[in-house]
């Protein structure tokens, strides 16, 4: 099965154009299903329903949650109906099978307020005070995910034109404006803070620690949870929650959804609808102001 599972690879690389750490979660889930196969001595060609079951159930065992179990589920899916096309095998084992669907955790919003704290408590007034007000308001201005940000190049940022270009998943680019305060946090941090960080003059990271070299994803969690801790702002606060408030915010402010898909980079705009249960106020407010019995 490893030859199959490679050949798979290779196709949700280079012919659906998947990022490497989508096409390694796949890789993942499916090696599990090819131990699995393995300790019942079953060959992939033989796999059936009662086999994609009884896996199921396995992993049931094992203490698995429903969203990891619906993720296994999904990749075997993937995988079986592109051994179809390619011939390998002539009847898909996954069809008709139903997995319970996960629980749909709305994601975790902080509100304006809070976000206003959390920037605010960037007090230093140096070259990694610059950087980090420039992250943070950055981050709550665009929606980009945090690998998004600290991959940033400057060659991605139109300071000028009031935005910035990245590449999201399936290396698909997308161009996201700034807004007036981001823009000018950036400004001031590649004009009076990145100058003093960076000692390799080829370095291209927009975003630099304290050696120089581009920022870490954990490096700029650490950041972040820094700033809530001294802003008092309870709860966890992670980049994704900075990302969830940024989609919460401009849905409360009447953007369409469409256009907050766009800015987020969802391929499917029902990753997006998970953000319309979280703005009951401005449901209501809506409600008030159109309806005529209201």
């Amino acid at each position: 099965m490893e030859a199959e599972i490679r050949a798979f690879m290779d196709h949700l690389r280079l012919e659906r154009g998947l990022s490497d750490n989508t096409t390694s979660s796949y890789a993942r889930d499916l090696a599990d299903f090819s131990r699995y196969l393995a300790r019942e001595d079953r060959a992939l060609e033989r796999v059936d329903r009662t086999v994609v079951l009884r896996y199921l159930s396995d992993l049931k065992r094992r203490g698995m949650k429903p969203t990891t179990i619906a993720r296994r589920m999904s990749a075997l899916r993937a995988f079986f109906r592109y051994l179809v096309r390619e011939g390998v095998v002539h009847l898909d084992p996954t069809q008709n099978v139903e997995v319970a669907a996960p629980d749909d955790h709305l994601p975790r919003v902080v509100s304006e307020e809070d976000v206003a704290r959390i920037i605010g408590a960037v007090h230093r007034p140096d070259a990694m005070g610059l950087r980090d007000r420039a992250m943070l308001e950055t981050l709550y201005a665009t929606g980009v995910r945090v690998s998004e940000l600290i991959s940033l190049s400057l060659q991605d940022v139109e300071l000028a034109a009031g935005f910035i270009r990245v590449e999201g998943k399936g290396n698909k680019e997308r161009v996201i404006p700034l807004g007036e305060w981001a823009q000018e946090a950036l400004t001031s941090y590649l004009r009076y803070g990145r100058p003093l960080l960076v000692r390799d003059r080829s370095e291209q990271a927009v975003f630099v620690n304290r050696f120089g070299r581009r920022l870490t994803r954990q490096g700029f969690w650490n950041i972040l949870k820094a700033y809530a801790r001294e802003a008092g702002v309870s709860g966890k606060v992670t980049p994704h929650t900075l990302r969830h408030s940024f989609a919460t915010h401009l849905l409360e402010g009447g953007a369409d959804l469409r256009v907050v898909q766009e800015l987020l980079g969802h391929a499917d705009i029902s990753t997006t609808e998970r953000y319309t249960h979280v703005t009951p106020q401005r449901l209501r407010d809506v409600y008030r102001s159109a309806h005529p019995r209201a």
